[in-house]
C-alpha cells in the first residue's frame, strides 16, 4: 500500500511542475531542462535613463578613434564597471559586471592588414592582469562550456607578433557559439578586411555585444553569454558607415547590413557623436 501512495504522490508532484511553467523555468529545475525547452531570453533593450559617457571621460589610446578625439558615448552606469584597456592594435571597453568586453575598437589600414598576413596565430589565451581579479574571466571559464573564446578584435587583423599575442587576452573575448564564430561571423570579419584593403584611408571598426535581460553565464567567474554580436564599419574618408548584426547561436546566418542609425537605436550607443555618416 505504501509504495502505491508514494507513486501517486510523485505523479502529483510531476503534474504540479508541468502545470506551472513559471516555476519550472525560474527554479533550479531549469538547468536540467533540454535547451529546446528552456524559456528564451529576450534581448535587453537600452535603458532610456542610462548615464551616457566614456569610461574615465577620456581615452589613454585615442589613436583608435575618428579624429583621435571622437569617443563613443555608452552606458557608464556604475554597476557595469567599465574600464578602458589599451592594446597595440585595439582598445577594449571591458565590463567587470559581464567579465567580457562590451565594445572593442580598431583602426584598420591597408598596410596593417598586409603586415598581418604573415603573422603566426599563437592561440595562447590569458587572463588580463590589468583588470581586478574579481572582474575578469580566465581561459578555464570557457572549458567544456560549449562556447568558443570569440575574438572581438580578430587575430587575423594583428600586424605584429606582440599585437597577435595581445589579441588572446580574455579582455578581447566573449562566449560565442562555435558554428557562429567559425562560420558567418568569420565571413563578416573577412568581408571587413576586404573592404579595408580597397579603401583609400583608415577604417574604424567597432565590435560589440548585446546581452539578454537575464544572461546565461559560464565558468566559475560567471561570464555572461551575449545574445547578439555586431560589427560597425566606419570609413572616415568617405563618411560612410554600416553594421553587421547577428544572433549568437549555432544556426544564425548573416543578413544584409543595417544602417548606422538603426545600430544606435538597437544598442543605445552613440558610436560617432557629432557625425552623420551615410550608409
Amino acid at each position: 500500500m505504501f509504495p502505491i501512495r508514494l507513486a501517486l504522490s510523485c505523479l502529483a508532484c510531476a503534474g504540479l511542475l508541468l502545470s506551472a511553467p513559471a516555476l519550472a523555468f525560474d527554479s533550479p529545475f531549469r538547468s536540467f531542462l533540454p535547451r529546446s525547452a528552456q524559456k528564451p531570453e529576450a534581448p535587453a533593450t537600452p535603458s532610456p535613463g542610462a548615464t551616457l559617457g566614456y569610461p574615465g571621460d577620456s581615452s589613454r589610446c585615442p589613436q583608435f578613434f575618428p579624429q583621435k578625439r571622437l569617443l563613443p558615448r555608452l552606458d557608464v552606469s556604475p554597476q557595469r564597471r567599465l574600464r578602458e584597456v589599451c592594446f597595440d592594435a585595439f582598445v577594449s571597453l571591458h565590463s567587470g559586471q559581464s567579465r567580457t568586453p562590451v565594445l572593442v575598437i580598431e583602426r584598420l589600414t591597408r598596410r596593417q592588414l598586409t603586415d598581418a598576413r604573415d603573422e603566426e596565430r599563437t592561440n595562447r589565451f590569458y587572463a588580463e592582469a590589468r583588470l581586478p581579479s574579481a572582474e575578469r574571466a580566465t581561459p578555464d571559464d570557457y572549458r567544456n562550456s560549449g562556447f568558443d573564446r570569440g575574438h572581438m578584435a580578430p587575430a587575423a587583423d594583428m600586424p605584429t607578433a606582440q599585437a597577435m599575442a595581445q589579441s588572446f587576452s580574455m579582455a578581447n573575448m566573449v562566449p560565442q557559439a562555435p558554428q557562429n564564430n567559425r562560420g558567418p561571423w568569420a565571413d563578416i570579419e573577412k568581408d571587413t578586411r576586404r573592404y579595408v584593403l580597397r579603401s583609400r584611408g583608415a577604417v574604424q571598426v567597432y565590435t560589440g555585444v548585446m546581452f539578454p535581460a537575464r544572461p546565461r553565464t559560464i565558468g566559475d567567474n560567471q561570464v555572461w553569454v551575449p545574445a547578439q554580436l555586431y560589427k560597425l564599419v566606419y570609413d572616415e574618408s568617405e563618411n560612410r558607415a554600416w553594421a553587421h548584426w547577428i544572433d549568437n547561436s549555432n544556426d544564425a546566418s548573416s543578413s544584409r547590413p543595417i544602417s548606422y542609425a538603426e545600430l544606435v537605436k538597437r544598442t543605445g550607443i552613440e558610436f560617432l557623436p557629432g557625425l552623420n555618416p551615410a550608409n
